[in-house]
């Protein structure tokens, strides 16, 4: 196990060692993510900004926090990256356990999206099954090429006698 870091430290020296060529050597990736973000936060918020006093320089300072951000976090997502490669080569068995379960779990997942639709499915066949009865009455339904008009016609009322 790597030596516990400084006190007061974010965790064991060297979990994420700091990139290449920032002013204090005693940063993680981490710190670093975490104070560009801030830098980010802090150029979208300013009263400068605010103000829009100059909006090329603005726009030109926020890219720029942008950009180290981005850097950071590419540099963070590679020792991560780093760090995998290092656990499937030293102990291959662990990824493979993390792929069964993370298969389990989508199928766990696909599972319940199944049943809710086939809830979904019940429910509208029942509906049109309802309706298909609601207009199925066998003996108020004459048969033959005039039924409807015989339907149609019986539903007229009589003329009344003029007297």
């Amino acid at each position: 196990p790597p030596p516990p870091g400084p006190p007061g430290g974010p965790g064991p020296a060297g979990l994420i060692p700091p990139p290449a060529g920032l002013r204090n050597p005693n940063n993680t990736l981490v710190d670093e993510l975490e104070a560009s973000f801030e830098a980010c936060f802090a150029s979208l918020v300013s009263q400068d900004y605010v103000n829009g006093t100059d909006q090329e320089e603005i726009r030109t300072g926020v890219d720029q926090c942008i950009q180290k951000f981005l850097d950071v976090a590419r540099q963070t997502e590679c020792f991560f990256l780093q760090k995998r490669l290092q656990l499937s080569v030293q102990k291959p068995e662990q990824v493979i356990k993390e792929d069964v379960s993370e298969l389990r779990n989508e199928l766990q997942r696909k599972e319940a999206l199944i049943q809710k639709h086939l809830g979904k499915l019940r429910h509208w066949q029942q509906v049109l099954e309802d309706i298909s009865v609601q207009h199925k009455k066998p003996a108020e339904i004459p048969q033959g090429p005039l039924a409807y008009l015989e339907q149609a016609s019986a539903n007229i009322p009589a003329p009344m006698k003029q007297t």
